[in-house]
């Protein structure tokens, strides 16, 4: 069952607050305080608009009951046995097994890093010489691809995002993510297909990856604006570009105005491309390793192991797809000419 119009923004709510992951890593005990108030009290507020389960489609019912072997993308907790008393429900808030795991990754990556920068030392060792290993090899990869001016404003966003779906695809990745949960006998009566498991794969649910594409829509929008203005952003997409004169230069200004069309119809499309390349490999790389698992019975525990390496390595990939797709998109916009101000 895929819900986009309620758990999305509750989704929002844990990305925007890992920021402070690469942005003062220092002071991260504040901003865990935050976490938890957005688990309590934020979010429950963000879920008002999602589904009731009356209005379920006859499809996802028909993923519910396992018809087509595949795992679902997403279970509210409310429907387990064990879940239906109380821990299901904060406020109008309905808790799903991906968002669950989205709190868990979360709350991990913040007590690492304040962990690491605990008690910081001149000359950084274990924790704290990987976590400025892995921040400053991010800042100087992206510094060469979208400059040092922007980088300085957007680096915040771009590692945070990096470092939060690698790690929720690896975590996606760990024994009983996905394996553990209520399930019904295959055929032969020998194994049982999980329909609704405990925890769930965050960026196997699309509510998440959408959730990531449109909050960096938001923030492609602010940082065009910023950098060109109202007036220059319309110019950039609508504008003639070339050095001509005369009817060649009407012309010109026919042919981007209809050019300009298109572009807007391909920025609004981003967050969809985005979130549906990320959703596709995951939910992909989950049915690969239940299909190889259930190959062989014999052989269940060996055979998923060669795609379990190509699935921790397509968890690297994907996340450097994603940031890099989204610094390339930011900087197409917020770059300039030679000579222009």
């Amino acid at each position: 069952m895929i819900d986009l119009k309620g758990e999305r923004i509750g989704y929002f709510i844990h990305f925007l607050m890992l920021k402070s992951v690469i942005s003062n890593p220092v002071k991260l005990r504040h901003w865990l305080a935050l976490v938890l108030v957005g688990l309590f009290v934020v979010l429950p507020m963000t879920q008002v608009f999602a589904a009731e389960e009356s209005n379920l489609s006859a499809a996802s019912a028909e993923i519910e009951k396992g018809e087509h072997g595949l795992p679902q993308a997403a279970v509210h907790l409310k429907d387990f046995g064990p879940w239906q008393v109380g821990a299901h429900k904060v406020g109008p808030l309905a808790i799903t097994n991906s968002m669950v795991v989205t709190w868990v990754v979360a709350l991990f990556i913040i007590f690492f890093a304040q962990v690491a920068m605990r008690n910081v030392k001149e000359v950084p060792e274990g924790a704290q010489n990987f976590w400025e290993w892995l921040v400053e090899g991010l800042y100087n990869f992206l510094e060469t691809i979208i400059g040092h001016e922007l980088v300085k404003k957007t680096f915040w966003f771009f590692a945070t995002i990096f470092i939060f779906i690698l790690f929720t695809n690896w975590f996606g990745l760990i024994p009983g993510v996905g394996t553990v949960g209520w399930g019904h006998p295959d055929a032969s009566g020998a194994l049982q297909h999980i329909e609704k498991p405990l925890f769930r794969g965050v960026n196997a649910d699309l509510n998440m990856t959408f959730a990531m594409s449109t909050i960096f829509f938001i923030c492609w929008i602010i940082w065009a604006l910023q950098a060109n203005g109202f007036g220059g952003f319309i110019l950039h997409i609508f504008g003639p570009k070339g050095d001509t004169k005369g009817f060649m230069k009407v012309m010109m200004v026919v042919v981007f105005a209809i050019v300009g069309v298109l572009e807007i119809v391909s920025i609004l499309f981003r967050p969809v491309s985005l979130s549906f390349r990320l959703y596709g490999n995951i939910f992909a790389g989950e049915n690969i390793l239940e299909s190889m698992s259930t190959l062989v019975h014999s052989l269940s525990w060996l055979i998923p192991i060669p795609f379990y390496f190509m699935e921790l390595l397509v968890g690297l990939v994907q996340a450097l797809v994603f940031m890099l797709l989204t610094a390339v998109f930011t900087l197409l916009i917020c770059k300039h000419e030679e000579g222009h101000h």
